[in-house]
């Protein structure tokens, strides 16, 4: 059995940020366990490329149970290599609003955890190539910049946002939130820059990191109600290394739990219902799972190219020898935050706009040119669960997000909907599109609205909660119940930020870093 100081089981956007951070301590030694492999694929790096990764070896490749609320189940990519989520995802750099995280502390017992204490972790991780001053970290190692290609729509949208009523914005990460603009990328001169490229590969060359790929954790191993150690397949044989001073979980919002939950920690009852033994009774492991749904009005257009136009031979070697054009767009190039009810802590509405058709996840072929703008509720008032389906830890769990089982979350997308059709006829974006395409008229009244929501919703890619601060981990992330085990990942969000999650999930594990340390 080999043996390491801490074992931490998923490479992904909060994972290979400990790997790095704990191994900055010579005297430490790391094993970082991912059950992908290696980000070698050329369209991970290639930032419009990433909805081609969808349902590919790169993929968990998860689906909802049928949602009560939409009739339909969901589909949920989640990244299955080093870099997680952030060799997957859009690449958006949004913080979320100082309400969220002050939330956390006032309602949820989060103690260190509001805005003045999280800013600096920020801060510390971003690299950020234009913005500086009290906000923002210009030296961190997660590269940001201004995406290198925005196309004309997208610029005509944020134009056509500011007539309606919004003030423009040139930082979602400023002073306020709220506002429309362009957002900023965790890219690298055109190229993504994931967690993997941030933090990892900077920590490959120190003798006290060992990553594993393609090694699926089974089960955290306990002596009594201390964990000990990971047992893992490697080739198909199961192996166990020891952490001779903590356990880390970083696989993420169903990962997380289901590894826990495999592993005897979790509603006992649930647990013996599949045969496991109860290590720990922690009811509250899986619960609370919630996410950011989003629903698009796309449009037909004229007078204008389509991103997908990009999408040629001559456009990637364009992209391999300049790193510029249409393949740097990481195709939700704008947007816009703002409330739809007056007297919000923060906004409740996020918009990303494409400049092309993009429903069902990116993976219908546009059939014509397009635009669409997605309205995304942000401040979500459902709750769902998730549960196992069987004790066998490779066996994919049971997820249900409910969304919109809280009518307000309806209510909070129909009006953003309401607003996108608003801006669609202002402005100078007005001029470029030609018709209704999904859906096919605009004069709908709330009840057609909401069949449209619920028949052309999709995940924003944002599952949190499902091992929260204040339920299943203490303030310092570790596991109530045991000895020796945390979780560091979006599941310990106890309400998911208002924005795109990638950011908020590394700053998270640059906290837990220090608190890992300073234990």
């Amino acid at each position: 059995m080999d043996s390491y100081d801490y074992v931490i089981v998923g490479a992904g956007s909060a994972g290979c940020v400990l790997a790095n951070r704990l191994t900055e301590d010579p005297a430490a030694s790391v094993l970082l366990l991912e059950a992908g492999g290696e980000d070698t694929a050329d369209e991970i790096h290639i930032p419009a490329a990433f909805p081609s990764l969808f349902k590919t070896k790169w993929d968990w490749n998860y689906e909802t149970v049928e949602q009560k609320h939409t009739g339909k189940t969901f589909y949920w990519p989640r990244g299955k290599m080093l870099g997680g989520c952030s060799s997957i995802n859009a690449m958006i750099y949004i913080r979320g609003n100082r309400a969220d995280y002050d939330g956390w502390r006032d309602q949820h017992g989060a103690e260190g955890w509001g805005w003045d204490d999280v800013l600096p972790y920020f801060k510390r991780a971003e690299g950020n190539q234009r913005l500086d001053g009290p906000l923002h970290g210009t030296d961190g190692p997660l590269h940001v910049e201004d995406r290198r290609f925005t196309h004309e729509l997208s610029h005509a949208w944020v134009d056509s946002a500011v007539d309606w009523g919004l003030k423009r914005t040139d930082d979602f990460n400023g002073e306020s939130q709220e506002g429309a603009g362009v957002y900023q990328v965790t890219c690298k001169r055109g190229r993504r820059w994931s967690t993997a490229d941030a933090y990892l590969r900077p920590a490959m060359e120190r003798p006290n990191l060992t990553v594993k790929t393609g090694a699926p954790a089974t089960r955290i191993v306990f002596e009594g109600t201390r964990a000990v150690g990971v047992s893992y397949l490697d080739n198909g044989v199961e192996n166990t290394a020891r952490a001779s001073a903590e356990v880390i979980l970083s696989g993420g919002a169903i990962n997380s739990p289901q590894l826990l939950m495999v592993s005897g920690v979790g509603p006992a009852e649930h647990l013996r219902e599949h045969g496991i033994d109860v290590v720990a009774a922690l009811p509250e492991v899986g619960e609370n799972l919630h996410d950011h749904p989003a629903c698009g009005i796309i449009w037909t257009t004229r007078g204008t190219t389509d991103l997908v136009d990009a999408a040629t031979p001559l456009g990637l070697v364009r992209y391999q020898l300049t790193r510029r054009g249409p393949l740097t767009s990481n195709i939700g190039e704008a947007g816009a935050f703002f409330s739809t009810v007056d007297g919000l802590a923060g906004p409740d509405m996020q918009i990303h706009v494409v400049p092309s058709l993009f429903y069902e996840n990116g993976l219908r072929e546009p059939t014509v040119a397009g635009f669409t703008a997605a309205a995304t509720v942000v401040d979500v008032a459902s709750r769902g669960r998730l549960r196992l389906k069987s004790a066998n830890p490779l066996w994919k769990p049971e997820i249900d997000p409910a969304y919109y089982a809280d009518s307000k979350d309806m209510d909070v997308m129909i009006a953003g909907l309401r607003a996108l059709v608003e801006i669609g006829r202002t402005g100078p974006v007005k001029r470029f599109l030609d018709k209704p395409f999904l859906p096919e008229r605009h004069d709908l009244s709330d009840a057609e609205l909401a069949e449209h929501v619920r028949e052309n919703s999709q995940t924003l890619y944002h599952p949190v909660g499902t091992c929260a601060i204040g339920t299943v981990v203490d303030p310092q992330l570790r596991v109530n119940g045991v000895e020796g085990l945390r979780v560091v990942d979006a599941s310990v969000m106890p309400v998911v930020p208002r924005g795109n999650t990638n950011a908020p999930t590394i700053m998270v594990a640059e906290k837990a870093a220090d608190l890992i340390r300073g234990s």
